[in-house]
């Protein structure tokens, strides 16, 4: 059974940093990609970063990019967000998802991890 479990969230000043971390388990992973996604209260969730497991070819959003960097660590089965100059809008459930074949922008991915909460306050 796959799972995906996110940790590394919390409360930040704005500017701050955070990283989060999705260990992934149950199942080979080398032809999967793994992504970042958020939703903020009143608003639909949307893609924050991807990235391939092999390769490790990594995809962000325009609102996140130069800020936040997507990474892998193949040993450990995990998946790294290093979030840098956090920003209140930043403010919102992290998940963690996983699917076989190439990075999407859209939700349409296999396996979802459970989110972790990042605040940042202004």
């Amino acid at each position: 059974q796959v799972q995906l479990v996110e940790s590394g969230g919390g409360l930040v000043q704005a500017g701050g940093s955070l990283r989060l971390s999705c260990a992934a388990s149950g199942r080979t992973f080398s032809s999967y990609v793994m992504g970042w996604f958020r939703q903020a209260p009143g608003k639909e969730r949307e893609f924050v970063a991807g990235i391939r497991w092999s390769g490790g070819r990594t995809y962000y959003a325009d609102s996140v990019k130069g800020r936040f960097t997507i990474s892998r660590d193949n040993t450990k089965n995990t998946v790294y967000l290093q979030m840098n100059s956090l920003k209140p809008e930043d403010t919102a459930v992290y998940y963690c998802a996983a699917k076989f074949g190439v990075v999407v922008t859209t939700g349409e991915y296999e396996y979802w991890g459970q989110g972790t909460q990042v605040t940042v306050s202004s």
